[in-house]
This record gives C-alpha cells, structure tokens and sequence, in this order.
C-alpha cells in the first residue's frame, strides 16, 4: 500500500531537544501559526492566544522558569537552562486557552489547542524546524505566568521550544503498541452475536 506524503509526515515527526543556534525567524513563526490555526474548533470563538519569546526575550522566559525553581534545582540547573533557553533554543511559544469554568467549553478549547499545537510541529518538521511541547509544573505556576504576560483568568496548555536542528540529533523512533490491541469494535456483526447468545 501506497504511505501518503501527510502519513509519511506524522510517522516521521520527532520530539527534538537538542537545537543548533541557527537563528528562526519571528516571520517563519508566524508563517507556522497562520497555518497551524486552522485546526478544528468546535466554537464560533477560537479559544487561543500566543506568547512568542525571542532573541533578547528568551532571557526573561529562562528568568520566569528560573524563578520557579527551588534553590538545590537552581544550583544544579541554572547554567545549562540559561545556555540552552537563550543561545541554543530560537523561540518559547507559549499556547494559552482561557479558563473556562465549564467543563464541556474548557475541553473543547483544550482539545482545539491541542490539535493546533501538532499542525504546528507538523508544519515545523516539514521545514526542518524542531519542536518540543512541554507542559512542565512551571506552566501552572502564578509567578510564572504573570512573569511571562498570561493574563487572570487565562491557562498555558503547551510551552512550546522552536528551533534548527542538526539532522543526525534525530531520536529514534518509539514503538507505538498496534491499534489492533488497542481497538474495542462494535460493528452489527458484533451486535448480533451478542443478541443471539
């Protein structure tokens, strides 16, 4: 059977955390979101907003997550995120929703925003532009979402690291477990089975 070029895509897409510091473009980002935006959304209102951090902005978003830590994680972290998150790592996006409180209305924006953020990896694999979707305990942390501009009322559901990356710092693959062993099918064959016993 024929592999389609969107399948070979899906199959291909890595999670990548090691970037070079070839620099991304502002532009290029917003390319990616013109088109990741148009996932599905089950309202008339989209239900997100974006805070991209770069260049000299990737400093205050290493401070917000610094702040964050406890003093044995600074110690042992801090050199390496500043280097990584300011020199190494081109953009953070965050991907906030709001907060509604009712339930069907919050899981919808959720599951939009979430669909939103795999175009975009999609779209940024296919441009040789790596991508690491992280939901770390700092996204749920006050001071760091008041540091990073998220306003009241307003959650981050993905902090999202862009940037090039060297093509042999591509991880291997995980096995996924076969759907067959995964799949529950009720089809009217099943249905009469079940009828007659």
């Amino acid at each position: 059977m024929e592999v389609s070029a969107i399948e070979q895509l899906i199959r291909a897409r890595r999670t990548i955390r090691q970037f070079n510091e070839k620099t991304l473009s502002k532009e290029t980002i917003i390319d990616l979101l013109e088109a990741a935006v148009w996932a599905p959304v089950h309202s008339r209102k989209e239900p997100w907003r974006f805070i991209l951090f770069q260049d000299a902005g990737r400093k205050q978003f290493a401070d917000a997550v610094l702040h964050t830590f406890s003093r044995d994680e600074l110690e042992r972290w801090e050199e390496k995120l500043r280097s990584d998150y300011c020199e190494r790592i081109q953009a953070h996006l965050l991907v906030v929703i709001e907060a509604d409180p009712r339930q069907r209305v919050w899981e919808d924006a959720v599951g939009a925003g979430s669909a939103l953020i795999q175009n975009l990896q999609l779209l940024a694999w296919e441009k040789k532009i790596g991508v690491v979707w992280k939901t770390n305990e700092y996204n749920f942390d006050p001071d760091f979402c008041r540091m990073t501009g998220v306003k009241p009322g307003e959650r981050i559901i993905g902090t999202l690291h862009l940037g090039y990356f060297d093509q042999d710092k591509i991880p291997k693959p995980r096995l996924r477990t076969p759907v067959r062993e995964l799949l529950t099918c009720i089809s009217s064959a099943a249905v009469e089975e079940e009828q007659q016993q």
